[in-house]
């Protein structure tokens, strides 16, 4: 596993993000209802993991879709699930997705199905993120503190940093409620 480090914003990361998502919508075409950069990469001006994260929207699992991705380079994990934020009871589905590695680039890439909570709450943090300056100073300075304190402890970084993003997320939230957000239907 390398070591985690919080680098400054990166200007070449919107163009990494395009050039990904490219490569995935000649994969997928359609059968990616959506395909996002999401991640403290796809904030502006945010410190992050030099990692490109890639949210793809699908309607539905499917094995043709993941062997289709293998075939196009990208490593399938066994990972299967996100976390459940603490106080939440959710159904396994709403949780469910596949991970892949990105091929070249540093990179990852979730498939979640359209309309689970797993599948909006990145979107949410994303555009939260991008439009409260405070939320992401705090955000980036929470990962560079826990960065420094566990640059080669993957669990302990995210033992602590999930809990607490999950906190920030109920300001997304009530953001989300008073703007009427709803997310953009795909950036690739």
């Amino acid at each position: 596993m390398p070591r985690i480090e919080i680098v400054p914003y990166r200007t070449e990361w919107p163009g990494e993000f395009a050039a990904i998502g490219l490569a995935l919508r000649r994969i997928l075409g359609e059968r990616a209802v959506a395909i996002h950069h999401i991640g403290s990469t796809s904030v502006p001006g945010m410190p992050a993991k030099d990692v490109i994260d890639v949210q793809i929207t699908v309607s539905s699992f499917s094995a043709e879709i993941e062997e289709d991705l293998v075939e196009g380079g990208f490593t399938m994990s066994l990972y299967r699930s996100d976390h459940c934020p603490p106080g939440l009871i959710l159904a396994d589905a709403e949780l469910e997705k596949r991970l892949f590695g990105n091929p070249g680039r540093r990179g990852n890439l979730h498939m979640r199905q359209s309309g689970r909570f797993n599948q909006r709450y990145p979107l949410l943090c994303r555009d939260f993120l991008r439009a409260n300056s405070m939320a992401a100073n705090a955000y980036a300075e929470i990962k560079r503190q826990l960065a420094r304190h566990f640059p080669d402890d993957v669990e302990a970084y995210y033992d602590i940093k999930d809990p607490v993003f999950d906190a920030l997320m109920a300001g997304a939230n009530q953001w989300a409620k008073s703007e009427d957000w709803l997310p953009a239907p795909t950036d690739a």
